[in-house]
């Protein structure tokens, strides 16, 4: 199964969610994003059989080993490109929207390049929460 954006961007929201609490339901995922309770639980429903989100019996939401990896990857680059376009004098708010539509986009090896040029090869923090996106 080959996500879309909008699959990335509940990946990437249930693991900013997840680092703030130990617990994450779909409804925690919903107001966040602004979105409604059918499309929150469409989009769970198609991840779970993408093999991407687990759901425990009382509707606690886990990332998978494959979740995990795309959510992450996708993460370190909002936070990376956020805080480059930040430091090239774009305002905080800006450089969040912009990183996070270039995030879904931007080949692996530019994103290296990016990173490697701006001396932020893997330093990325998963524990940052960063901006709201």
């Amino acid at each position: 199964m080959t996500l879309q954006e909008s699959g990335e961007m509940y990946l990437e929201t249930i693991y900013i969610l997840s680092k703030k609490s130990s617990s994450v339901r779909a409804i925690d995922v919903g107001e966040y994003m602004g979105y409604s309770k059918p499309s929150v639980s469409r989009a769970m429903g198609l991840l779970k059989n993408g093999g991407y989100v687990a759901a425990d019996k009382d509707g606690f939401l886990t990332l998978t080993d494959a979740g995990l990896e795309i959510a992450s990857k996708i993460y370190e680059r909002h936070t990376v490109l956020s805080e480059i376009l930040t430091r090239l004098g774009v305002t905080p708010e800006t450089a969040a929207e912009d990183a996070c539509r270039i995030e879904h986009v931007i080949s692996d090896e530019s994103f290296r390049a990016i990173q490697r040029h701006a001396g932020k090869a893997g330093t990325a923090s998963a524990t940052n929460t960063g901006p709201k996106i």
